[in-house]
């Protein structure tokens, strides 16, 4: 199966299509090296791999203080300003599936979440439901965290709110709409700051 096909995994296929993105922009200071480069690699393919896997219909790579070659099912997406924060990445995230088609839809990942695979994002998509009003979110034992799903008519209101080192976050705190889906019983949901 292609990775522009439709997964089973994504509920309503007449919904619009998501463009699933790996945020691995960053230095990773407290990490020590970029995060992209961890694990010789093994965190990058783990995301990619649960994105597509998830049921996403594309797969694109945030990179940009490390080039790599990206994963099979994947492509690149280079953020020359990656240096702003990781509002530079969802910003070229958000104009990436702005080009890709009208009703794109994105579901953001961070590559530091290695225990979070397709079962994680089949449950937020299935939630989701390919609808383009929707805001999905994983939740970990409660806590907010990714992946997120951000239907196609929220990604205007969430570009006027990017700025520095928060992603969506800021646009989701002002939400009332937010529907959390509990994962803690598929991962940790733990996000590595360092080894």
């Amino acid at each position: 199966m292609s990775s522009r096909e439709p997964h089973a995994g994504r509920g309503a296929e007449a919904s619009g299509r998501v463009l699933g993105v790996v945020l691995a922009a960053g230095a990773g200071s407290r990490f020590g090296m970029p995060k992209i480069l961890a694990h010789q690699g093994d965190w990058l393919r783990s995301a990619v791999a649960a994105l597509h896997d998830g049921g996403c219909d594309e797969v694109v790579v945030a990179m940009g203080a490390a080039a790599v070659a990206v994963p099979r099912g994947a492509s690149a997406l280079v953020v020359e300003n990656w240096a702003d924060g990781l509002s530079a990445s969802v910003s070229a995230a958000i104009g990436a599936a702005r080009q890709r088609a009208v009703s794109a839809n994105v579901l953001l990942q961070v590559v530091d979440m290695p225990d979070v695979g397709a079962d994680v994002v089949a449950r937020v998509l299935a939630a989701a439901q390919g609808r383009p009003d929707a805001l999905v979110r994983a939740q970990f034992d409660g806590a907010p965290s990714h992946p997120v799903y951000l239907g196609a008519d929220h990604l205007p209101g969430v570009l006027a709110v990017l700025r520095g080192d928060v992603g969506a976050q800021t646009y989701l705190r002002r939400r009332n709409d937010v529907i959390g889906v509990e994962c803690g019983d598929l991962a940790s949901g733990r996000d590595r700051d360092v080894e």
